[in-house]
């Protein structure tokens, strides 16, 4: 939801950082790689007990992510490019994920479930994405939902930094991502039905 409704009131600043990427010499490519490394830390930050540099190297990535997109809508994007972004940014999430898991076992169950529905929830969405004729500023046509990314990042912030309440903010997170697999299936029902 907000990484659809909220994105134009900071995309002027992932422009400027864009534009300055790009005038050093860096690819989008380089910059999503660049977003993998730092994000995929984060799982180890929260494993080693230190929430405040997951957090951060979470949310830098989350950053660089979407400057790497802008970056490619300035230049040329690449369908390799796409299949990159989409992969790593699961991988970070993954990464924190695992993080969570291994640090704090007992909320492991809620951790497997909250896997099981983002991999149901990003099947819908890409496939809906690559069944659908609509076009938008993505590669791809980018349905909008309550449970997008920048709300990923916010619960994953409130689960690393209230890990006695892990659980609850997991379950949480579940449901936000099953009202949003069922707000995309009913879209995908008038665009593909």
């Amino acid at each position: 939801m907000l990484d659809t409704h909220a994105r134009k009131h900071v995309q002027p600043t992932f422009d400027k950082t864009a534009d300055l990427l790009l005038k050093t010499g860096f690819s989008a490519d380089v910059v999503t790689k660049i977003a993998f490394v730092i994000g995929s830390s984060a799982g180890l930050f929260i494993y080693l007990d230190q929430p405040i540099w997951a957090i951060l190297v979470l949310w830098f990535s989350g950053f660089l992510d979407a400057v790497d997109g802008t970056m490619a809508r300035k230049t040329k994007p690449s369908s390799w490019g796409t299949l990159l972004d989409i992969n790593f940014d699961r991988l970070v999430e993954i990464s924190v994920i695992l993080g969570l898991a291994f640090r704090f076992p007992d909320s492991m169950w809620a951790l497997l479930l909250l896997s099981v529905s983002i991999i149901v929830a990003m099947t819908v969405f890409l496939t809906v994405g690559a069944l659908s004729e609509k076009q938008g500023t993505k590669s791809f046509y980018y349905q909008a939902g309550l449970g997008e990314r920048t709300e990923g990042f916010l619960l994953f912030t409130l689960m690393i930094v209230f890990s006695p309440y892990l659980t609850v903010f997991t379950l949480l997170f579940i449901a936000m991502q099953i009202f949003t697999i069922f707000q995309r299936m009913t879209e995908a029902i008038r665009i593909l039905g």
